[in-house]
């Protein structure tokens, strides 16, 4: 016979309740399996234990406040032991849950195991939980109803695994949108199971709870209700903290590892074109010579495959940056690795030396023939003409061949290809030599005067010459521009001319250059101590305009010093000048700051935009020695002096003549109206001690002596 059973009662409002805790308890779920997920060891075990404890208890703040929800004619309460004992069951299957989630990808027999172990860990909390109801005569449980609630359990820790899986491959709007309706299905799935448990609980007409003094009421439903949801607010809030400072975390990762990919750019690779530079050609020359030698040990002595070195230089390049600046030789250099590029196989190197020098690294050749063969395909890809704004530009190259082991040893190889590429040119460019022994002769005397110039440097044996420049009208000296002299110990007098280019291309011409600034405004410092004031014109090449530093460096030696601003001036051929790029423009901006004068130098010889020449607050214009030469004479040099001179004044610029030798061209020039002289006729370069010897002698349309070299000089 079947017992009398009491009828429970249920309040609506707390059931509500219940429900919404365990859909927050369930959004908040959702965002602890995806920190875990995102993190790697300790910090995923600091994020498993702490979201188990967070998400344990709002699911059994959830069970504890729907059991509240129930009352019975006899009063309630509950054992508080066995009540710990239920949460602690909620917060071991809460861990599993999560650490289930933390994994790569769910299999089919993790899902099933881990759908079991939950719906069974689900059922002791829920289970656990009513047995601290202790009844007397026991509560009576319905088979059927208790097999309903432990198939739910499973079933909703099944689809709350598939759901956290699901989810995380979501970001942004869609994520946050799809977690809210899982959270709000995971929540009706716990309710559910929760109240098929309860519907599965009988109590006969004479129970009595044992446990009525313990754990229970509303009061403690209110404070258990509070505690849970600041609990998982704060637990949201810190998720949301975490993955801020995650997503920051990866975008600064990101940003740092495009700054070292931007490093590895420019320090291993030529920022012009794009190709290896010297640094990166040089690590795959050694890697390259030491595979050659394996494979020689392999196949008898030096038996195996060999590489080849091609060393490639321009024919005529210079005239392109001359004449059209180097924004167009810069197209043209890009244009070139292009080319080569597509010569080259993809195992092959390809690298920019510096200026218009490339070389070729090629592995696995039978010998000399096979980089013949190369050579000359270089040589039809460069010969035909470039393209700079519609503009054809042709060119050709020279090249130097070496092959390794048959011609040098690997510390030589570069050497000896570009002493080949040299022999190439003296036959006339547009055409290969390979390397021959004889060949290094002049390259060598090439590195010992490198060195040399290393020591000149560091020795003092470098000095600066003053040749005048006089004012046409009143024979005055205006200024003084300040020429390089190198005394070799050995070799007498050398000519700029040699051993310059030989700096530019060795790096040394930044070290010469800082030396000739601090040295002129030196001498120049030392001259207004006499009480003279004199101003100095200095050569800024090309490259030193591409010096980032340059203008603070002539500003710390103007200040150095003690110098006016206005007492130096930099003298830009006409091509630097005008180059059109950002870094020459603020060069030049800066200089002007300081308050140096510009002067532009071989004016007339390269290709002006007037435009430029009024925006660049220049001093003065140079004319170049090709047109002074011939002015006398020539009709046509004429023209183009008249015309230099009549624009110059037009831009309130003043226009000085170099090259000035014969009396015929002086009276020629200050006919035209030149503002300034300069040449042989008046003087040569002078030491400075010298340019106060009464010796000082030349021609000068007027009383033009050392007597009047060191007047007061007139402003601008």
């Amino acid at each position: 016979m079947n017992p009398i059973l009491l009828t429970p009662t249920y309040d609506a409002g707390i059931v509500a309740l219940s429900m919404l805790v365990a859909t927050f308890a369930s959004y908040v779920a959702l965002d602890l399996a995806r920190r875990v997920r995102e993190h790697r060891s300790w910090a995923a075990w600091t994020w498993t234990l702490g979201g188990a404890f967070v998400m344990g208890s709002g699911v059994w703040a959830m069970h504890f406040i729907g059991m509240l929800a129930m009352s019975l004619p006899v009063p309630l309460g509950y054992a508080p032991s066995t009540t710990l004992v239920s949460w602690a069951a909620a917060v071991g299957v809460s861990a599993l849950a999560l650490a289930i989630a933390g994994r790569e990808r769910l299999t089919a027999p993790t899902l099933l195991g881990g759908a079991l172990a939950m719906g069974g860990g689900i059922c002791a909390m829920h289970y656990t939980g009513m047995a601290a109801l202790e009844m007397a005569p026991g509560i009576v449980w319905n088979p059927r109803w208790v097999a309903l609630s432990a198939l739910i359990a499973c079933g909703a820790s099944a689809v709350a695994l598939l759901i956290f899986f699901g989810v995380r491959r979501l970001s942004g709007l869609k994520a946050h949108a799809a977690q809210a309706g899982a959270a709000l299905v995971m929540g009706l799935a716990i309710s559910g199971m929760h109240y098929s448990g309860m519907a599965a609980a009988g109590f006969p007409s004479d129970s009595l709870c044992l446990s009525a003094d313990g754990l229970g009421g509303r009061s403690l439903g209110t404070v258990v209700l509070l505690a849970v949801v600041v609990l998982l607010t704060i637990a949201l809030f810190t998720t949301a903290l975490d993955a801020r400072m995650q997503a920051r975390a990866a975008r600064l990762a990101q940003s740092l590892s495009a700054a070292n990919a931007e490093l590895q750019r420019i320090a291993f690779f030529d920022v012009l074109t794009g190709v290896p530079n010297r640094a990166l050609f040089e690590d795959r020359l050694k890697q390259a010579v030491a595979r050659a030698e394996r494979d020689a040990q392999r196949g008898g002595v030096f038996g195996g495959a060999k590489l080849a070195l091609l060393f490639v230089d321009l024919d005529g390049f210079k005239p392109v940056n001359d004449s059209f600046g180097h924004a167009a030789g810069d197209i043209v250099l890009r244009q070139v690795a292009d080319r080569l590029r597509r010569v080259v196989r993809e195992a092959d190197t390809l690298a920019r030396l510096g200026g218009d020098e490339f070389v070729l690294l090629v592995e696995d050749v039978s010998g000399v023939p096979d980089a013949v063969a190369t050579a000359q395909r270089v040589l039809r890809a460069l010969a035909e003409p470039f393209d700079v704004a519609g503009r054809p530009i042709a060119l050709s190259a020279s090249l130097g061949v070496v092959v390794f082991p048959d011609h040098a040893t690997s510390d030589k190889l570069l050497s000896g290809a570009d002493a080949a590429m040299y022999a190439a040119k003296r036959a006339g460019g547009a055409t290969y030599a390979v390397f021959e022994p004889h060949m290094q002769d002049g390259a060598a005397a090439q590195l010992e005067m490198l060195q040399d110039l290393r020591e000149a440097l560091a020795r003092g044996q470098l000095r600066l010459y003053y040749q005048p420049k006089i004012d046409s009208q009143s024979g005055r000296v205006r200024s003084v521009e300040a020429l390089l002299r190198w005394q070799h110990p050995r070799h007498g007098q050398v000519s700029p001319a040699q051993f310059v280019p030989l700096a530019e291309r060795f790096g040394l011409i930044v070290a010469i250059g800082s030396w000739v600034i601090d040295e002129a405004c030196r001498q120049v410092a030392a001259w207004a101590d006499e009480g003279r004031r004199l101003r100095v014109s200095i050569n800024l090449s090309a490259y030193q305009l591409r010096q980032p530093d340059i203008a603070a460096r002539i500003g710390a030696a103007i200040v150095r010093h003690g110098l006016q601003p206005d007492q130096l001036v930099c003298e830009l051929t006409e091509s630097a000048a005008m180059e059109d790029t950002q870094q020459t423009q603020r060069v030049l901006e800066a200089l002007a700051q300081l308050g140096v004068k510009l002067s532009i130098d071989d004016f007339g010889t390269g290709y002006s935009s007037l435009a430029k020449l009024r925006r660049m607050r220049a001093h003065e214009l140079k004319i170049d020695r090709e047109f002074v030469a011939d002015v006398a004479r020539d009709a046509d040099a004429r023209a183009v002096v008249d015309a230099i001179v009549r624009l110059g004044h037009a831009l309130g610029l003043r226009i000085v003549a170099e090259g000035v030798e014969t009396a015929a061209q002086r009276d020629a020039l200050t006919a035209l109206g030149c503002d300034e002289l300069q040449g042989f006729l008046f003087a040569r370069p002078l030491p400075p001690e010298a340019m106060l010897d009464d010796g000082l002698h030349g021609e000068a349309p007027a009383p033009f002596s050392p007597s009047v070299l060191m007047e007061e000089l007139p402003p601008g």
